[in-house]
């Protein structure tokens, strides 16, 4: 799960997630929200690839990009049992 935090810590990447959150886009769309490269944004979507928080999937001459919600679900659920106390 450390690839998780590493991929969530950036800002960059947590506005690509909001923006796949809407609709799936392919690099170009996700590109034209920044005010950075397309190397530097397939960089951040190779990160959030690895760390299984969005899918991609080659649709004729481009990959488009998809948000996961399973491992959101799992940090979900981690971050809950660590706050519902329980008496032993």
């Amino acid at each position: 799960m450390g690839d998780v935090w590493k991929a969530l810590a950036d800002p960059s990447r947590r506005e690509i997630l909001v923006l796949l959150r809407k609709r799936d886009m392919n690099a170009g769309e996700i590109a034209e929200n920044f005010d950075m490269s397309k190397p530097s944004v397939s960089n951040h979507l190779n990160i959030l690839k690895q760390a299984d928080l969005v899918s991609a999937e080659k649709r004729g001459q481009n990959v488009v990009y998809s948000l996961k919600t399973g491992v959101f679900e799992e940090i979900m659920r981690l971050l809950m049992s660590l706050t519902d106390k329980q008496e032993d």
